[in-house]
């Protein structure tokens, strides 16, 4: 008995692999389990050449402010905003904190937008008012000498270099670079980069100390800072290094993530204007004088920049001409 339930079990067993085997291609070949894939972001490529700061001028003096007043030329910077009865600006949307756009609402928010804002509200008496257009770090300079914007409100540093290409209000805000890496990563500083891979995005001032390293790290630059914070969390890169507010508004989207390391010098954030618009650099920094003075800058500080810590103040401009 115990013969022919065994026979009866291995015919059933035969004939569950024939019918198995039905309808099956031998030509198909199979094929095994398929690996993830995490490509790189669009358009990273490495970058081989350090960013070499020029300190021979002084980057952030600006012009004295004016106020608007009487009639303005028609073909004044002011003059050709006001009849257009906008103001356009190139702003960020990917920047926590700063510039981004907020999945509940569609909208840009941030520092940087509502100081966009306000220089709305001076021109028109209206912060509506504006034109809120994206560029990219390496768009800025493009974006004010092609004039497709009357200004540049993202995180823009200035710099000797980005001068001679165009004009900057005094500094709004100052930024310490520093590094973002996971929390398991066991780097903590500059030295522990060495022979690493960084992000850092095109056009931006971040990649110059990672070339001071004896063992420099691999420099992969990419288009907006989101790029680098995908490619920190796929592994493709060790830390992100740029300006601080800009790495604590990434680590605010991912808790595994921290800024780490004593800062790598100082970014000074300042409104970027077309070459020769002089009367609009001086508009601009009337605007940013009112902001330190009546209190709007520790409001824009605290409503959207509370993650840094305490405010510092607004920084104090300084003027020549």
């Amino acid at each position: 008995m115990g013969l022919r339930r065994t026979a009866r079990a291995m015919l059933a067993i035969a004939a569950a692999a024939m019918l198995a085997g039905c309808g099956a291609d031998a030509a198909v070949p199979r094929s095994g389990p398929v690996p993830p894939v995490n490509p790189l972001p669009p358009k990273a490529r490495e970058i081989t050449t350090p960013t070499v700061p020029d300190t021979g001028c002084d980057a952030e003096a600006s012009l004295r402010p004016a106020p608007r007043s009487g009639a303005l030329p028609p073909d004044s910077a002011l003059g050709r905003i006001i009849a257009k009865g906008r103001v356009t600006v190139g702003v960020d949307q990917n920047t926590y904190l700063f510039g981004f756009r907020n999945p509940a609402t569609g909208q840009l928010e941030g520092f940087d937008i509502d100081l966009a804002r306000e220089i709305a509200r001076d021109l028109f008496g209206d912060p509506n008012r504006i034109e809120l257009r994206s560029v990219s770090t390496a768009e800025r300079l493009p974006a004010l000498q092609q004039r497709q914007v009357d200004l540049v409100v993202r995180t823009f540093s200035v710099t000797c270099e980005r001068r001679r290409d165009v004009d900057f209000s005094s500094v709004y805000y100052r930024a310490a670079q520093r590094i973002l890496v996971q929390r398991n990563s066991g780097i903590r500083g500059l030295a522990d980069l060495s022979g690493r891979r960084v992000c850092v995005t095109f056009g931006a001032t971040s990649s110059g100390p990672m070339f001071a390293l004896p063992n420099r790290p691999t420099v992969l630059g990419v288009d907006q800072w989101t790029d680098c914070l995908v490619a920190l969390q796929q592994g493709q890169v060790d830390a992100i290094s740029t300006d601080e507010p800009i790495l604590v508004g990434l680590a605010e989207q991912d808790r595994n993530l921290q800024v780490v390391g004593d800062g790598l010098g100082f970014e000074n954030y300042a409104v970027g204007v077309p070459k020769g618009e002089t009367d609009l650099v001086r508009f601009v920094n009337g605007v940013l004088d009112r902001l330190r003075a009546d209190g709007s800058w520790q409001r824009l500080y605290a409503l959207h920049l509370d993650a840094l810590g305490p405010a510092p103040g607004p920084p104090a401009p300084r003027y020549t001409g």
